[in-house]
């Protein structure tokens, strides 16, 4: 079993927390883990972006090589766009189809939708309106870790376990409610993984 993962996004979606999540859940599995995270201005909506790497066997690097992602999770479509060298011919892209307009010069939206709609293998979701229908939109990036579950390598109960350690000190509240988010992404991801 090996995994590439590259996580995107701008600072303050939650790709840290994803992270943390499919970690936990790697970890847990007795799998090899190495992640390298670049914090652009991530306090002020800039890029940020990590690579997770998953593997029964050791990793010698925590990067991935151009070509070599098997899977990209991105909160924000541009973002995704940025990353798309990295990811390989028969990879996954799951991205949000809401773009987070946080740059004067950001690319027409329809041109960046038409960039990610070439892509073979791919899963769209309006993140936001799933995570406020099961709840709150806090819990958008939890959406997107359940629709890109099917791709990780990790059962997604495994995941769901995940989610309750990283978020049990916060409370039972918060762990039912992004139980509920993940598998809303996650039912979503099925019609496009079936």
């Amino acid at each position: 079993m090996k995994t590439d993962i590259i996580l995107s996004g701008v600072g303050g979606q939650g790709i840290l927390s994803i992270a943390a999540v499919i970690g936990d859940a790697a970890l847990n599995e007795g799998l090899y883990m190495k992640q390298a995270e670049v914090h652009g201005m991530s306090q002020r909506g800039g890029d940020v972006q990590s690579n997770l790497r998953l593997s029964d066997q050791p990793i010698s690097s925590d990067l991935i090589p151009l070509g070599q992602a098997d899977l990209i999770i991105s909160l924000e479509p541009m973002e995704s766009l940025r990353y798309l060298p990295y990811l390989k011919r028969d990879g996954w892209l799951v991205t949000n189809s809401q773009p987070f307009i946080n740059i004067p010069n950001y690319p027409d939206v329809e041109t960046v939708r038409k960039e990610i709609d070439k892509l073979p293998h791919k899963v769209v979701l309006d993140v936001e309106t799933i995570a406020k229908n099961v709840g709150s939109v806090r819990a958008a990036n939890i959406v997107m870790l359940g629709a890109a579950a099917p791709f990780i390598g990790i059962e997604y109960d495994k995941i769901a376990e995940g989610i309750k350690r990283i978020f049990t000190r916060k409370g039972e509240e918060i762990v039912e409610m992004n139980l509920k988010a993940l598998k809303a992404g996650f039912d979503v991801a099925q019609s496009f993984a079936g």
